[in-house]
């Protein structure tokens, strides 16, 4: 039954606010709406849409997420080949370009170009009918890429439907543009891989790259692409532009994001001025470029000039001076990271690079050195792309003096000499002294969070300020402050201090489970602590434990049982946990009796990876209402995988061991069943 009219009209008017809104934020940088207002307009009509599967179009804001994980890409095959730019290096090869330009058009006045950034992305094309988005594809090799459209439409700055304000939409267009990804994007997706401890992607432009190769299109978008719109290839309109600037605006008109940066000068010196500007301003543009695209501007001498091979020889790409040098790398020394990570640099002769001097750079981790076959000694290369921190290339080889011994990673920690735990298959080594003066900031605030102990008032700033006044040295220390102690801190008045000692008087009672999460033991989150507290009841019995009786509960592996048993064999570590003890903190919990009965009785579910809706402590509290265990790693034994965005290495674990996979709303849908 057809969906009635005003609905019709409601979901068309969604339909156009939404696209309006994106237009406005992803492209003009305006936004007019706020995201409470823009997410609740998205849920109408997506409710809308899911009641009336009708209403639903393929412009829709709703279909950006992308339809079902593609089994692989076809072929993309490009209506005109998308063409490679020749390059310059310098003034005198500019000036060489232009003067070819002149002999071959026949002038002998100057030529006017169009200047556009050369960023750092992937070239795509997107092919648009009657004003629609119908396909999208890879450059590949300049005549057939790959078909990735369920990815480039989870990009916000392309439209969907061609904005033409009451125009004819061009009948056929493809437009070229780059896929990149922001540096601001780059560094909160890393920020977000950092909070879950996954390995960071590397730079913005692989990272574009690898999102719009995703088979899945909801991982595509988690990747917050943008997109800059810069030619066309094939192009059906009555009235085309006549010149490379009328075509930006063309593609402007129609609602795509053009580089705002792009410019039209009337001569080769105004390219040269362009360049210039550019290459000193390039470190403050949120997104990464490494050169300037020329082309000549008026699209009828492009024509003319024709191409000689895939180079056309009306447009040239300057490419600025790389951001590379060499030097000697000194030696290899060893950081510690907020949460224990040992973090390998190299230590240079000092070099200019990017406009700084240079003295450190980052190796990544041992795995990362090895396979480069970097040695203390090498001459090697650096360098810096963007804003991130300057690094390691590789070595020069054919400059090494003698056979240096390959690296090795401490196997103790620089800092408080306690043993450096690196489980088989992880890159990252870390420390297991939870009292190392290197990452007691974040053990602290870690121990007080939220889902630990829940000490509230003692934050990141708090933390920080305890241990710079040496007032805590590990998190039993918090058990043993004054009013008179936290008084005499910085902006600490009496009644804030008094708060907090009440704050952390009431969580001496959050029980065994919390206290083994907030002490921070590396693979031990909250649901693997709530399976520790209850089968062994107090702390000395978890830390008296052997590997085998860890291994023995349901839902520990054994990895996790080696950092248990490594945890507490730390000197350091069973003292702090005796000062918890001795100020009262409640270390015990009541020890499992029976399974839980449940329609999912007997049902183990592992949790990865982050929920839309869901924290993972909720999904495990839904689980365990309906009868089923939540374990901490994925064997032969689980019976289900609930993955969310950005899950690890446990879905790729679930995926070899054909264990059944899960999103959100597949484990709600089980969950009502089982009801």
């Amino acid at each position: 039954m057809p969906a009635p009219k005003a609905l019709e009209r409601r979901a068309r008017e969604l339909r156009e606010r939404l696209n309006e809104a994106n237009h406005r934020y992803h492209v003009l940088d305006d936004p007019q709406i706020s995201d409470e207002d823009y997410d609740a307009l998205l849920r109408e009509l997506l409710d809308l849409e899911e009641s009336h599967p009708e209403l639903r179009t393929s412009d829709s804001p709703t279909q950006r997420v992308g339809g079902a994980p593609s089994a692989g890409f076809p072929p993309y095959v490009h209506a005109r080949p998308m063409l490679s730019l020749a390059n310059a290096f310098d003034e005198d090869e500019l000036l060489a370009f232009d003067a070819r330009v002149r002999k071959l058009g026949g002038i002998e006045a100057d030529v006017a170009y169009t200047c556009e950034l050369k960023i750092d992305g992937l070239a795509v094309s997107l092919r648009y009918e009657g004003g629609r988005l119908v396909a999208g594809g890879t450059r590949g090799d300049g005549s057939a890429g790959e078909e990735i459209t369920a990815n480039l439409r989870t990009i916000k700055s392309i439209p969907l439907e061609l904005r033409t304000a009451n125009r004819k939409p061009p009948r056929r267009i493809d437009v070229r543009g780059e896929a990149y990804l922001r540096k601001s994007d780059f560094a909160k997706l890393n920020a977000r891989r950092a909070a879950r401890e996954l390995r960071p992607f590397e730079n913005p432009r692989n990272t574009a790259a690898g999102g719009l190769r995703q088979r899945d299109p909801k991982l595509a978008a988690e990747r917050a692409l943008s997109f800059y719109a810069y030619a066309v290839g094939e192009l059906d309109v009555d009235h085309p532009p006549a010149s490379q600037w009328e075509l930006l605006e063309f593609l402007r008109s129609l609602g795509f994001r053009v580089n705002e940066h792009a410019a039209r000068v009337d001569a080769i010196r105004g390219v040269i001025g362009y360049v210039k500007e550019f290459e000193e301003r390039r470190e403050s543009l949120d997104y990464e470029i490494d050169g300037v695209v020329v082309k000549v501007d008026d699209l009828a001498l492009q024509a003319r000039l024709g191409s000689v091979g895939k180079d056309p020889r009306w447009a040239v790409a300057f490419k600025f001076r790389a951001r590379e040098a060499r030097t000697k790398l000194l030696a290899i020394e060893v950081n510690v990271g907020r949460t224990g990570t040992l973090n390998p640099y190299a230590v240079l002769e000092p070099v200019r690079l990017g406009g700084v001097t240079v003295t450190n750079a980052t190796l990544h981790n041992e795995e990362d050195i090895r396979r480069k076959d970097i040695r203390a000694g090498d001459v090697v290369i650096v360098r810096r792309a963007g804003d991130v921190i300057p690094q390691v290339v590789g070595p020069v080889l054919e400059l090494r003096e003698g056979d240096p011994p390959p690296y090795e990673l401490p196997v103790r920690c620089p800092v408080c000499g306690a043993d450096v735990d690196r489980p088989e298959g992880e890159v990252m080594a870390r420390c297991t002294n939870a009292t190392c003066p290197a990452q007691l900031v974040e053990r602290v605030r870690h121990f007080a969070s939220r889902g630990a102990m829940d000490i509230e008032g003692v934050g990141d700033q708090l933390a920080r300020v305890l241990v710079e006044h040496q007032l805590v040295h590990d998190a039993g220390d918090l058990y043993h402050l004054d009013v008179t102690a936290l008084r005499a801190l910085p902006r600490m008045a009496e009644k804030s201090g008094s708060n907090v000692l009440a704050a952390i008087e009431a969580s001496k009672g959050r029980g065994l489970a919390r206290v083994l999460f907030g002490l921070g033991i590396r693979m031990v989150g909250g649901q693997n602590a709530a399976l520790l507290a209850a089968e062994f009841g107090t702390i000395d019995a978890v830390a008296a434990a052997t590997e085998d009786e860890l291994t023995a509960v349901e839902g520990i592996g054994p990895e996790i049982a080696r950092s248990v048993v490594l945890f507490f064999a730390q000197e350091p570590n069973r003292a702090m946990v005796a000062r918890l003890k001795a100020a009262g903190v409640n270390c015990t919990a009541p020890k499992r009796e029976r399974a839980p009965a449940g329609a999912l009785a007997g049902k183990t579910f592992v949790l990865t990876g982050t929920l839309p809706s869901l924290t993972r402590d909720e999904a495990a509290s839904l689980i365990a209402a309906a009868g089923g265990k939540v374990s901490g790693s994925v064997s032969k034994k689980t019976d289900y995988v609930v993955a969310g965005s950005e899950a690890g290495a446990k879905l790729a674990k679930a995926e070899s061991l054909a264990v059944p996979v899960l999103d959100e709303a597949g484990l709600r849908e089980l969950l009502a069943s089982a009801g």
